[in-house]
């Protein structure tokens, strides 16, 4: 039996403990580990409200900025109990709840600030627990973006967690983009303020463009014994320097990949998705979620400032429920520059879709929350446009309604590493209409599982989404039988976590694969 510690941020398995795709990972991922009859440990923050209610374990004692820390190991409860698998949370005053999903802050003029801090002292904690054999004897510990990244630092050059050297240490990227870059000195949150004793090789950490700072995505890259894309075309296009707006590769760290894939260290493998023991929802009840949260959301002190906007987009989908549309075309994401870029830069574009919508009966429904830049232009595209409805908040009644009622799935990421939205909305028959980009190559096939778009310059990506839109609305409404092909090929495809991690125990853990 094989003894399993996954290390993340995010832990969907618990209730509230998600803000994006990497929760959905962490949920599942020890799930099969778990059927395949191994042991696994999920350990995440508790960010001063999951440990509450849960069964105090013991107090790990270590050293931080030389002085001594205590944090405290819960043992919590999970959404859904499965044999060998159990779930901790670490709990220490500086551990704080953030903005994004009450997980991660928003620190605009010195980013990663406060994150970085409360990395640092669950990193720590984790590894002192580990270093104590917690988690019984481990074969592999599996780490989740730059945030638990720090284990490595500490393995690598702490001695005091010297012993971590003996396990086996995976790195998964789910967001190249964000990399958790502090400062190395004279700065609260910098490296040498918390690990003061420690001797390390900064030229093995540092950022390329700013040569005075820990970069820990790339400490994560460069440190572990095997590093995984959650998707096979973002492994291609992170080993590609980025050419932003038209590309998003490497975000600067493609020599580092690169250097990793010829140790033969990096390893694309598609995200699964779950297709038992799902949420289930009932047809014809979307225009009834919304309202439903709607109102929910007009009870929250903290959506007043919104009050005026969600009245007003309360008041569309009433007029819904009397005259449904004809086609409804949706997006559910966070509002942020990777997954709305293209409507960012052409708010003319997202014009041109709602007037071809228009004039076939449609309506384009948008959820979600996130920068406020886009919370604003999506706002003032709805006073604009009366078929485009923006549901300005986070419901998973509605989200599961839009799934499964809406007739095209919109994704125009700029890039996408893997996506777990497309997989959602095709698991429910609903086409999709992407950006030919990262995971989303993986997983849409244009004209054979839904529809695609892509081109050399902004420009062409523009042209060709529009093409592409049209070509979905021209056989919706002429082409019934090869649009219900598409639906149907769609619903067939199986992205299933057990064929991915089958390949995770094969190529990132390098153990037989037990079933």
């Amino acid at each position: 039996m094989n003894n399993f510690l996954i290390v993340a941020a995010e832990n969907d398995g618990l209730v509230k403990c998600k803000a994006g795709g990497m929760g959905d990972v962490v949920r599942d991922v020890p799930r099969q580990i778990s059927e395949r009859g191994d042991t696994a440990h999920v350990v995440v923050p508790a960010y001063s409200r999951l440990h509450v209610g849960g069964k105090f374990i013991m107090n790990l004692d270590f050293q931080l900025r030389g002085q001594a820390y205590t944090a405290e190991l819960y043992e919590v409860t999970p959404k859904k109990a499965f044999d060998n698998l159990t779930h901790y949370v670490i709990h220490h005053p500086e551990i704080t709840a953030g903005e994004i999903g009450h997980i991660y802050h928003n620190d605009p003029a010195e980013p990663f600030y406060t994150d970085a801090i409360k990395f640092i002292v669950f990193c720590t904690a984790v590894a002192e627990a580990v270093r104590q054999e917690v988690f019984g004897s481990l074969d592999v510990i599996h780490l989740h973006d730059w945030h638990t990244s720090l284990l490595l630092f500490l393995k690598t050059y702490h001695p005091q967690y010297s012993s971590l050297k003996k396990h086996r240490f995976v790195y998964s990227i789910h967001n190249l983009a964000i990399q958790g870059i502090r400062p190395f000195d004279d700065n609260y949150s910098s490296l040498r303020n918390w690990f003061p004793e420690v001797d390390y090789d900064r030229d093995a950490l540092k950022d390329y463009r700013y040569q005075d700072c820990i970069n820990l995505m790339a400490t994560g890259i460069r440190l572990a014994d095997a590093v995984h894309t959650v998707s096979p075309s973002y492994k291609e296009d992170v080993l590609k320097p980025s050419r932003p707006p038209e590309f998003i590769g490497g975000e600067s760290l493609e020599e580092d990949l690169k250097h990793a894939d010829m140790e033969g260290r990096l390893f694309g493998i598609l995200n699964g998705s779950n297709y038992k023991n799902i949420r289930t929802a009932q047809k014809k009840n979307i225009y009834r979620n919304t309202i439903r949260a709607i109102f929910q959301w007009l009870q929250e002190e903290s959506k007043k400032y919104k009050a005026d906007f969600l009245a007003h987009t309360g008041e569309k989908v009433v007029g819904l429920l009397n005259q449904p549309p004809r086609f409804v075309c949706a997006s559910v994401a966070r509002l942020t520059e990777q997954k709305f870029y293209f409507f960012k830069r052409s708010p003319e574009l997202l014009a041109e879709m709602l007037e071809r919508l228009d004039k076939v009966g449609g309506i384009f429904m948008l959820l979600g929350t996130g920068d406020p830049g886009y919370e604003q232009l999506f706002r003032e595209m709805s006073y604009k446009h009366p078929n485009f409805i923006f549901t300005n908040g986070q419901s998973e009644d509605l989200i599961d309604s839009i799934y499964l009622e809406a007739d095209l799935y919109i994704m125009p990421s700029q890039f996408e590493p893997c996506g777990i939205s497309q997989m959602l909305a095709m698991r429910s028959g609903t086409p999709c209409l992407v950006h030919h980009t990262g995971g989303l190559k993986d997983t849409v096939t244009h004209l054979e599982t839904g529809f695609a778009f892509d081109g050399e310059t902004f420009e062409e990506k523009r042209a060709s989404m529009l093409e592409s839109f049209d070509l979905a609305l021209h056989l919706f409404f002429n082409d019934p039988v090869q649009w219900k092909k598409i639906q149907a090929n769609a619903k067939k495809m199986r992205f299933t976590w057990a064929k991915s991690v089958d390949d995770y125990y094969k190529y990132l853990y390098a153990l037989p694969v037990r079933k």
